[in-house]
This record gives C-alpha cells, sequence and structure tokens, in this order.
C-alpha cells in the first residue's frame, strides 16, 4: 500500500503531541518531517520513504524477540477472535493470564508469588510504591514510607515513577520530585570514583553513603529501596564490583524493601534471565514491561514476593478488598502476546545469545573505540552497550555540552542506518539491539558507529576542538 507521505506528515504534525520532541521545532518543520515507520523485519525498520534502518536499540529496549514474529501476531489474533477483552476485578481470569502468571512467578529470581499487571512499567512502579506503602501501613508501621532512588535512575515518567527517575530534566517545569522520594548517589565507577579507588571500596562507599541517608531521615520512615540491576537511560552502566552485595546489607539491616526494576534487564538482555540472576539480587518486587511481550502488545508486571504478599493476604480480614487495578490489568491479549513472546525466548534461548553474541559484541565494541582518543569509557553487558565520549580522557575531562557531540555521532550513524542512541547525562552512544542479533549484524553496527564516531571526531578537528 502506498500513502501520501505528505499527508501523513501534516497530519502528524497537526495533531500527535510526540514525547521528547522540541514541540515548537517540531510544529514550523524546523525539525523536519516526522519518520513515518511502515515495516519491520528481524532487527530492521523501513520508513514510507523505502529507507531501511538497522535498529540498534530495538525499539526502546523492547523488541527483544525481533520485528515481525508471526507466531506472536498469530496468537493476538486466535485471543482477540476468542475474547478480545474482559477484566480481572473480582477474581474474573483467563487461560492465557492464568498460564502466564504461574510461569512468570516460577521464571522470576527469588521466592515470588503473585503479579499484578499493568501497562506500563511506569505505571508498574506506581503500583510498587503503592505496595510498599500498603504493606508498611498492614504491618503497623505507617511511617515507613519513603522510597530511595538512584541518581540517574530510570523508573518511569509518570508521577510518583518520574519522582523515582534520577534525572533532572524528568522533573523540570513538572512539578517533580514529590516529597517522599529521595535519592543516593549513581553506581557508576569511571565518574564517581576517587583517584585510585578500585570498583570494591567505591561499591563500599556507596552502600556507606546510602546507610548514611537512611540514619539521617530515619530507618522508620524508610519502605523501599529502587534500583535497575544494570543503569539503562542513565548511561548503560553495569554495576562495579560488590556493589549489590553492599547495597542489599544495608537494606536488610533497616527493613527495607529491595524493588529490582526490571523492565529493560528481564527476559535475557544481560545474557541471564533476570538482571537479578546475573548480580545476585533478591527482590522483594519486580517491575517487569519491555521484553515481556517484546513491545507488540502494551503489558507490564509487579512481581510480588512471598515475603510482602503474606502481610496482603493476612490483613485481608481487616481492610477488606485489594483496592488497587486497572481497567487493562491482565489484558487477555497482552496475555497471550506474553506467552507466545516468552514461547520464543525459551525455544531459541535468546538469554544465551545474549551472552554468546554479547560478549563478540562487547569485545569489538572495546577493540573499536577504547583507545580512540575521544572515548573515555566503553562498558556494558550482554546485548547492551555504551561508548561514552570525553575531549580528554587521561583527566576524564567532558565535552563542552554545546558541541552535542553524542547527539552528532547519533545522527551520523542514522545517516548511515543504524539507530543508536544519544544518551542522557553525558555524550554517550548508546546500543541494545534485539536479543535475536547475529555476530554479523553485530559486525555491521560497529563498522557502522565506528565510521559515525571517526566523522565527528574529523569535524570536531576541523572546528577546532580540543582531542
Amino acid at each position: 500500500m502506498t500513502i501520501n507521505i505528505a499527508e501523513i506528515s501534516a497530519l502528524d504534525q497537526a495533531s500527535v503531541l510526540h514525547p521528547f520532541t522540541q514541540l515548537k521545532d517540531f510544529a514550523t518543520g524546523k525539525a523536519g518531517d516526522p519518520t513515518i515507520v511502515e515495516t519491520a523485519k528481524g532487527i530492521r525498520i523501513k520508513d514510507a520513504t523505502g529507507r531501511e534502518y538497522i535498529d540498534g536499540f530495538a525499539g526502546l529496549y523492547c523488541v527483544n524477540i525481533g520485528y515481525g514474529r508471526t507466531e506472536v501476531a498469530e496468537a493476538i489474533s486466535r485471543q482477540a477472535h476468542r475474547l478480545a477483552y474482559y477484566h480481572t476485578y473480582a477474581a474474573h481470569t483467563t487461560e492465557e493470564l492464568a498460564t502466564l502468571s504461574d510461569r512468570l512467578v516460577k521464571m522470576a529470581p527469588g521466592k515470588m508469588s503473585k503479579i499484578f499487571y499493568g501497562m506500563s512499567g511506569s505505571d508498574a512502579n506506581e503500583t510498587n510504591a503503592k505496595l510498599v506503602w500498603y504493606y508498611n501501613n498492614l504491618r503497623g508501621k505507617p511511617a515507613k514510607k519513603k522510597i530511595i532512588s538512584r541518581q540517574r535512575g530510570y523508573h518511569g515518567c509518570s508521577v510518583i515513577s518520574g519522582s523515582m527517575t534520577g534525572m533532572s530534566f524528568y522533573h523540570d517545569h513538572m512539578d517533580l520530585p514529590l516529597s517522599g522520594v529521595i535519592h543516593t548517589g549513581v553506581p557508576h565507577h569511571y565518574w564517581g570514583a576517587e583517584k585510585g579507588e578500585s570498583e570494591i571500596a567505591f561499591s563500599a562507599r556507596r552502600a556507606a553513603e546510602l546507610e548514611a541517608l537512611i540514619v539521617r531521615e530515619g530507618p522508620d520512615t524508610i519502605g523501599a529501596f529502587i534500583g535497575e540491576p544494570v543503569l539503562g537511560t542513565g548511561g548503560i552502566t553495569p554495576p562495579p564490583e560488590g556493589y549489590w552485595a553492599a547495597i542489599q546489607a544495608v537494606l536488610r539491616k533497616y527493613d527495607i524493601l529491595l524493588i529490582a526494576d526490571e523492565v529493560i534487564t528481564g527476559f535475557g538482555r544481560t545474557g541471564a534471565m533476570f538482571g537479578s540472576e546475573k548480580y545476585g539480587v533478591e527482590p522483594d518486587l519486580i517491575t517487569v514491561a519491555k521484553g515481556l511481550t517484546s513491545a507488540y502488545f502494551p503489558l507490564s508486571g509487579s512481581i510480588v514476593s512471598d515475603k510482602v504478599y503474606r502481610v496482603l493476604e493476612d490483613g485481608a480480614d481487616k481492610v477488606g478488598a485489594f483496592s488497587h487495578g486497572y481497567t487493562y490489568s491482565g489484558h487477555p491479549i497482552g496475555a497471550a502476546a506474553a506467552n507466545a513472546v516468552l514461547d520464543i525466548v525459551e525455544k531459541e534461548d535468546l538469554p544465551a545469545n545474549a551472552r554468546h553474541v554479547g560478549a563478540y559484541f562487547q569485545d569489538r565494541l572495546d577493540t573499536e573505540f577504547a583507545k580512540l582518543p575521544i572515548v573515555g569509557e566503553v562498558r556494558g553487558v550482554g546485548l547492551m552497550g555504551a561508548v561514552e565520549f570525553v575531549s580528554d580522557p587521561a583527566n576524564k575531562v567532558r565535552f563542552d555540552p554545546h558541541l552535542k557531540v553524542g547527539a552528532r555521532v547519533s545522527k551520523a550513524a542514522r545517516d548511515r542506518g543504524l539507530i543508536a542512541r544519544a544518551m542522557p547525562h553525558g555524550d554517550i552512544l548508546g546500543f541494545a539491539p534485539p536479543l535475536v542479533t547475529t555476530k554479523d549484524e553485530i559486525d555491521e553496527i560497529v563498522d557502522i558507529a565506528s565510521a559515525a564516531v571517526r566523522q565527528v571526531m574529523d569535524e570536531l578537528v576541523r572546528e577546532g576542538a580540543a582531542i
């Protein structure tokens, strides 16, 4: 089917409020026309002009099984023809939902008991915050409500989840963060370590800072700590050695719940089914979304540990029904999509592919970029990675933000047919390709990214920037 590109672009500019878009530039055409994405297959998307791109970011870290998997489309169709919708209030369920829930509880790390469903990672973290408050109310600890997040952590864009997100541009002009959400230091050794400080020592210091914050706020006021096993939007940053063991020791000492935000790291991206498994995290609540359905249908979940659920169940006679839910909680089409996706994840062992192809990916990134004069750090795990650019690697001096080095590299890569993300809070090029990516496709991704970086390096030299 041929579409009228000019007409669709005009309709879009006139009517769509796009996220993370400079509204005036877009409305006036200064930012150019929207990219009309028409089709996709494997790790590639194609726009309405016929231009093809390698999607080196799997949408937004989410299309783990790749595009165009007819197995999932067929599962969605079967469920839609059988039963397109019914709610889950008052103990209603469907076959797909019950099957999925049993599967997830058994698959998840730790001793999990139940799962509550939403439509996005943001709303799942809203649910987790309410569960923390509800849990402590039922335990007779009504003051134990504050949630500690981390600087540069990402947990969503809604009110509480946006408050837990530790990036100022999510807060500016939005009256966030709300009180009751506080932030501790980012677990990034490259930027945060003192001179000569080992990763183990740095992790111990971050844990000590967390404990000092808890003591200062009052342990009886702290309900939970939330963290991604690997920082995602905050820079694709794996934790330093010893970090999670040190953090969890502090949380246990002060009876503080741990929320593992596995929205990005869940279902194989790190090379393990869950990032918590890889890093020895023992969560009380787990946030899942994105890879749960590979973004073929909106679905999220809050996986609740037996420890938390027992308190909720024991308090039911006193407080009555669990008064939380969404119209689309446990949507049957979403459940069908998730089961079909998890069938693919397990049958094709995508965590193993992320582990093996990911090791090749990490090696290629390091070989290609680590010694360049504008690269401060190459980092990653599994099929997620980042290259961070600085003007002086030896002294860790950042580029002038006005040079927009990260954004320029991202654009140069896109001009060559590769979508890689310019990450916030630095000049960072991020990668998170689908988990079905092959070594040959990794070579394509890295080769294009390398050409883009070298183009920008040449531009910086011509502009007289110090490199």
